[in-house]
């Protein structure tokens, strides 16, 4: 049977003026493909042999190319946005024809030239089109170690949950909501540490390195936006976690080891009120 979406080996069974048909070797089928004169190898015979890939041309016909596409069937790789139309975005696959991502196999907005982690499928009438869902298609986590470093992209963002990232764009990550302090886009590439290998394969992640190595990264950052305040940071280290979120990017606790740390060195002084400098 013809394997649409992959690499088939076929031979040769006829000739004709625009292009080479295809079919299996073994013959238990009398299906063909098309392979267009223009991809034809110079010198081809019928009776030989040809490994080309199965797709659907603009008319949905099924066609063979001896160009290799940027992804197969089974695989989870990174594609182009071409364009994004009233139907779903059209994605570079290193083929003619772009491939189709459905408006509801999207996890996020998409913008045209960015790239994004896809898989591909097979929709019911047999066309080959890519998805961005890939929760389930990724494979466990339980190879990496806690506390190793990674790269990865993030495929998938949800509220309460977090962002959900393809460790080295095979594994599978979270970043939890509460550890997410700056603003993080599907189709990013992010990298951080490993917090955690979960039983179920799943690795819990982190964009900051441990307390004690970013503490001094913090620290710093805190003290050059306290000085951009003219009159001291309108609040001290008891602020509500939001307020502290949304000015420094930070957690509470990290901003507090933060702000100790100043405090220790003597650069801060802490009012009922406010953070002055010294």
């Amino acid at each position: 049977m013809l394997q649409i979406g992959a690499w088939n080996t076929l031979k040769v069974i006829r000739s004709k003026e625009h292009g080479i048909y295809l079919g299996e070797e073994d013959g238990k089928t009398a299906e063909t493909v098309l392979l267009p004169r223009k991809q034809v190898p110079e010198g081809v015979r019928i009776g030989e042999t040809m490994r080309v890939f199965l797709y659907r041309d603009s008319e949905d016909r099924m066609i063979a190319t001896t160009t290799e596409p940027y992804i197969i069937m089974g695989e989870i790789k990174k594609l182009t946005v071409k364009h994004v139309t009233n139907i779903g975005a059209f994605m570079d696959w290193g083929l003619e024809k772009d491939i189709l991502l459905p408006f509801k196999e999207q996890t996020a907005k998409l913008s045209e030239g960015k790239s994004y982690l896809v898989r591909m499928y097979a929709d019911k009438s047999g066309r080959l089109c890519v998805s961005m869902k890939l929760y389930g298609y990724l494979e466990s986590a339980e190879a990496l170690e806690k506390g190793q470093s990674f790269t990865g992209t993030v495929y998938e963002y949800k509220k309460g949950l977090g962002a959900f990232v393809a460790i080295e764009d095979r594994y599978s990550g979270l970043i939890h909501e509460d550890e997410l302090y700056s603003r993080v886009l599907v189709g990013d590439v992010v990298s951080g540490r490993v917090t955690n290998v979960r039983p179920d394969g799943k690795a819990d992640l982190s964009l900051r390195a441990p307390a004690y190595k970013q503490m001094n990264e913090d620290s710093e950052m805190v003290y050059a936006i306290i000085r951009s305040y003219k009159d001291g940071l309108p609040f001290n280290d008891k602020a509500d976690k939001e307020i502290i979120k949304k000015e420094f990017g930070l957690s509470k606790n990290a901003f507090k080891r933060a702000v100790g740390h100043l405090l220790k060195e003597g650069k801060i002084e802490i009012t009922d009120h406010s953070i002055l400098i010294k």
